[in-house]
């Protein structure tokens, strides 16, 4: 009887296993496109997407806006190699705006 128990919970190990392998292939092949959409990017990063949208506004990151395909409106896209160069380096620096007053 030993012996079953004994398999029974190697099969579970082994499930539980595939069952994690298959979860990360489909995140991998999910996130596996050209250009990524600030929600695609606040997932992927654990942000909030208000957060992504701020970082590409304030040239934070690389960023283009492209039409969305609902009217002439233009949402923000970041590159597949940016994404990855702000996962390795972090954000760009912020630009300094100068709002016109002399001291």
């Amino acid at each position: 009887m030993l012996e079953f128990d004994e398999l029974a919970a190697r099969l579970d190990r082994i499930e539980t296993t595939l069952s994690e392998l298959v979860g990360q292939l489909v995140s991998l092949t999910k996130y596996d496109k050209e250009f990524y959409t600030t929600a695609d990017v606040a997932e992927i990063l654990d942000r909030a997407e208000f957060t992504v949208r701020e970082w590409c506004r304030l040239g934070r990151v690389h960023a283009s806006k492209r039409l969305n395909g609902r009217g002439t409106s233009k949402e923000w896209v970041i590159s597949r190699e940016e994404l990855g160069r702000i996962q390795k380096e972090g954000l760009l620096p912020v630009k300094s705006f100068s709002c016109g007053r002399v001291r």
